[in-house]
């Protein structure tokens, strides 16, 4: 199938995207954190039994849905979205901004937004599904779309794979996804390889010893000890990690203390770090509890801190055959793709879709910037600093140009993977 005939098809299996862009605006104004995605799940479910071409699966490793879509022989190709939102607040302004709150896995109520285009991940992938239903004629194969819960505490697609996940369904050949990015709305962007790093998260409990705020000296100060360890921190990368290398250690949370004239027992630091390298990570995790360590000793802390794990993403690596082959694919669709963008610290647990299986995956990123605002930005006629990228508060996905080209690549990848014969020559998964 040529490029003019994949346009025409497209076009004569157009869909009215004024439905999604509703459907889009309802997942922002009713957003739902990591393993309480239930109402997100079921209106999935609700729109891709509308469909009626689907057969569908729920509550796979929690809130997980996914479609499955046989039509003949060939290829099985898995497409993925994320579903989870954030526990920020939204300060956009919009119209339909949500002002949702929930409690988060601790029991304290926190305000929830997709500040992460996750809104739009769904949406777009339901988008594509439903044109995928409607041309089958024009491809063959089975199409999986898979609706995944819990990537923001990075456990979402281990829960899936744990519950059983391949043997609900097919086992795909080729598992892609893609990702809203702080780019001009329209701009495609991938690479083979790494593309994005793998990230850690770990609670430090400082142990100290409390009193009265005017009897330091009776004391031991967590508040002192936790500021001498987050200043070392920053650090790691400057002085102990490869410049070459990708690398960031970032200290998100401190908490100590609830009144000001009470010196506290204890501080507690949330440290996130990201690494594309093994061995960097095991670097930056021994100069962590290193740092710590002395820490506590300088400040004659009365117990050693204690390190609690909370997150962990692989990274997300490109298989170099399928990325090339797409890039040929993007290139030709898109106006605006890079086959080089640069990688990012950004992390994702997407890849565990195929690792897990040893399958063959690709990752995307798509720009979400309203073009003109961007495009102001790039003659610096506005700081490009302050237009908000992924976890801002004030990064609403944008609404104008959402869609189309969503659609238009869930087809590119079903014909360049499942319907163009280049593609028969690449070995079967099991031997990847």
């Amino acid at each position: 199938m040529d490029q003019r005939s994949l346009s025409d098809t497209l076009a004569t299996a157009a869909v009215d995207l004024t439905p999604y862009e509703t459907l889009y605006k309802h997942f922002h104004t009713h957003p739902e954190l990591s393993l309480q995605e239930k109402a997100t799940s079921e209106t999935i479910t609700s729109h891709l039994s509308q469909l009626r071409a689907y057969e569908i699966h729920t509550n796979i490793g929690g809130y997980g849905v996914v479609g499955v879509l046989k039509n003949g022989t060939g290829k099985t190709i898995l497409l993925r979205a994320d579903m989870d939102a954030l526990p920020v607040k939204e300060l956009t302004g919009l119209p339909y901004a949500s002002s949702v709150t929930m409690s988060d896995a601790d029991g304290i109520e926190k305000p929830v937004m997709h500040a992460c285009g996750h809104d739009m991940h769904i949406t777009c992938l339901l988008a594509a599904a439903e044109v995928l239903a409607r041309i089958q004629n024009a491809w063959t194969g089975t199409l999986i779309v898979l609706f995944q819960p819990n990537e923001e505490r990075g456990g979402g697609a281990q829960a899936m794979v744990d519950d059983g996940l391949y043997s609900k369904i097919p086992m795909p050949d080729y598992v892609f996804g893609q990702h809203v990015m702080r780019m001009r709305a329209g701009a495609v962007g991938s690479r083979p390889g790494t593309i994005m790093a793998a990230a850690d998260s770990m609670k430090i409990t400082l142990y100290g010893r409390g009193g009265h705020g005017s009897q330091p000296h009776q004391t031991v100060d967590p508040v002192l000890l936790a500021a001498h360890v987050v200043v070392r921190l920053q650090n790691i990368v400057s002085r102990e990690v490869d410049p070459s290398d990708l690398a960031v250690v970032t200290v998100g949370s401190l908490q100590a203390g609830q009144t000001e004239n009470i010196i506290a027992d204890r501080a507690e630091i949330g440290v996130d770090f990201r690494s594309v390298k093994l061995e960097t990570r095991e670097k930056i995790i021994s100069a962590i509890r290193r740092i710590v360590e002395a820490e506590c000793l300088a400040s004659g802390s009365p117990k050693p801190p204690l390190f609690t794990p909370t997150r962990r993403f692989p990274p997300t690596n490109n298989d170099e055959h399928v990325a090339v082959q797409l890039a040929a694919s993007f290139r030709d669709h898109f106006e605006d793709f890079d086959d080089d963008t640069p990688r990012t610290n950004v992390s994702e647990d997407f890849s565990t879709l195929g690792t897990s299986q040893g399958l063959p995956c690709s990752f995307w990123f798509i720009g979400g910037i309203d073009p003109e605002l961007w495009d102001k930005a790039q003659r610096k006629e506005t700081p490009m600093e302050e237009i908000p990228g992924n976890h801002s508060a004030l990064n609403p996905a944008n609404d104008e140009n959402w869609g189309g080209c969503f659609v238009h690549r869930g087809f590119d990848i079903l014909k360049k993977v499942a319907i163009e014969s280049p593609w028969e020559s690449y070995p079967p998964a099991s031997t990847v």
